[in-house]
This record gives C-alpha cells, structure tokens and sequence, in this order.
C-alpha cells in the first residue's frame, strides 16, 4: 500500500530551501571529487621528459694565444667545414650572436674577439701593438692552436684587413668569402673618411683628438641605426654593450692607435687584389648599401677581380645583421652549401 505524503502549504517553502540545499551540497562535493582526480597522478600516466632543443648550444671559451687571452664563441660540430667569423668596430663576436645559432646546423662555427674588444685581454698599449697586422697573426696563431686548416671567412668593417691578411698567409687555407662591408677598393673611402685620412697624413694631437667624437655613445648608436628601414628591429643592447666596453680605461687610446692602423691596410689594398685575381676564391657579398663608413663604392670593385661572385646589396646600413640577419643566414647557407666542399 502506498503512503502518499502530503506537505502543507505552509511547509512547502521550508522543503524546497532543504531540497536546494542538498542539490548546492551535491554539486559541490561532485566538483571536489572531479578536481582531486584530475589532480591525483595517473597510474598508467609517464613522467615527460624534457630535451633540449634542436639548436645548436653556442660555447663560450678562450685559448692564450702569445700570452694573451682570447675570448671565442663556438658552436657546431668540429666535423663539419668551419666558417670563421670576424667582427667590426666598436663590437665584438657579440655581433654574431643570431647568426651563429643558424649557421651551426650544419657547419663549425667560429667568432674571436681581437684583444681590446668584447672579452678577450686588454694589454697595455705599451706592451703590445694594436694594429691589424697583429689582430691578423693572433688570429692565426688561434685557428693553428684550434687545429683549423681549412676555413670559409666573414668578413666586415675591421674584419675585412684581418682577415685578407690571413688570406694573404695562407691562400690555400680558405675556402671562401663572405664580404659584409668589408672593403678592399680604395672607392670605398668616402666622405667620412676626410678627418681620419687627415690624420693619417698627420698623426698629430690635434688630429688624433679630432676624431674621438667617434668613440661616444652617440657615434656608436649612429653605426647601428643609420640608414636602417626599421629602427625598432635594432636591439639597445647592442650600443650600450659596445659603449660600455669602448668605455674602459685605456681603450679610446687603443682604438685612436687602430684609426692610424687603417692607413697600412689601403696600401695592401693592391695586393689583396691581385691575390683575388690570382685565387678566385668564391665569394658571397651581403652589404648595406646605406652605409656612410663603408658605402657600396666599395662593394662593386669586387666585380673586377672576382669571377666567382654572388652579390647582394640590401636596404639597411653598416650593421646588416641587425635588420638583414635571417636573409643573410638563409644566402650564407646557400652559397656555403654550393661552394664548400665536404669530405
């Protein structure tokens, strides 16, 4: 028999705040158990493992090299063709930091500070002679030490003399060029050369102080944006860091000793090329073409003495890497792939 309870109308309220009641405490004890599953470990779930990425690591190392430290990035395996990177003026291999990740995959890559730049030793000016010649020998006394015989160079700014030098040492060594306003032509030295060819001519006081407006944070910041399309592309850091290294005591000496340096390289000029003519190494040019320090005057004499050239000027200026880098990388792995023979 069924018993049919009835609920007074004056209770019916009292019953429906107890049933609301039970279905809110349901709910929420259903919600406690759902998160603490799905918080409690799986017994059939495995722990992930984390791996590195697939980017080459990039090694920061030093060798002594006739008594001096010299600071290197490294990346790549040993095994593959090393490419040799040199860096410009006011920097350092700092200059290099995007590109060597990239080129890395599938090369050995190498990027030395000169002494006075980025972190190698700063010997006294009186102990040591700061000058091209001497970057060119320290460098090779650093690939011997490396036991790289066999080489493609970067070359820009500073990089450019060091490394034709080397060239000049050793021809058979190097298996290629990449020029990035590197010059070579005496086209190459314009306007913004007049206060520094004054000096060469005279390496008086006078003269020699009339060019440290060149070592100020704002001749610094200048290199890397003018003639650049998309300032914003260009990362502070790399001025500030440069400044801040061109600021430690001593250094605006050094670098006024290498502004009278740069005369020795314009008359080597003549012999690198008839060294290119002689060897024909092949040889990529990538070069800002607005640049002020080394315009692209300098980039087409190349043309005359080089026969196996790919050349490219692009829309930036004297610091390519910064807005032009992965177009770069993407030409430098084309041209090294067609033109570097593997063992």
């Amino acid at each position: 028999m069924f018993s049919l309870e009835v609920t007074s109308p004056a209770a019916a309220p009292q019953a429906a705040r107890s049933r609301r009641a039970l279905l809110i405490a349901a709910t929420a004890a259903a919600l406690v158990i759902g998160l603490v599953g799905a918080c409690a470990p799986s017994a059939q779930s495995e722990p992930v493992a984390l791996t590195r990425t697939a980017t080459p690591a990039v090694h920061y190392r030093d060798l002594t090299i006739n008594g001096i430290k010299i600071a290197y990035r490294e990346a790549g395996d040993p095994a593959n063709p090393t490419i040799v990177l040199l860096h410009g003026f006011p920097t350092s291999s700092q200059m290099f930091r995007n590109l060597i990740p990239e080129l890395a995959k599938t090369y050995h890559v190498l990027a030395p500070d000169y002494p006075g730049y980025g972190a190698s030793d700063m010997p006294a000016r009186e102990t040591f002679e700061y000058s091209f010649a001497n970057f060119a020998n320290i460098i090779d006394g650093f690939l011997t030490e490396k036991n790289v015989s066999s080489y493609a160079l970067y070359v820009m700014d500073y990089g450019a003399p060091v490394g034709y030098r080397l060239f000049a040492k050793h021809p058979e060594r190097v298996t290629g060029f990449v020029i990035q306003n590197g010059n070579a032509y005496e086209e190459g030295l314009r306007e913004f050369w007049d206060p520094i060819k004054a000096y060469w001519a005279d390496p008086s006081e006078a003269n020699r102080d009339a060019l440290r407006g060149l070592l100020t944070l704002d001749a610094t910041k200048w290199q890397y944006t003018h003639g650049v399309g998309d300032v914003t592309r260009v990362s502070p850091d790399t001025w500030f860091t440069d400044q801040y290294l061109l600021d430690r005591a001593g250094n605006a000496e050094i670098q006024l000793d290498m502004f009278l340096s740069y005369a020795r390289n314009v008359s080597e000029y003549p012999r690198w090329q008839e060294l290119f003519r002689e060897h024909q190494p092949p040889a990529l040019i990538v070069w800002g073409k607005n640049d002020q320090i080394f315009p692209a005057d300098g980039a087409h004499p190349y043309k005359r003495d080089l026969t196996d050239l790919e050349f490219h000027l692009l829309d930036t200026g004297h610091f390519a890497l910064e807005e032009y880098g992965p177009d770069i990388a993407a030409e430098m792995i084309e041209f090294l792939d067609r033109e570097i023979p593997r063992d």
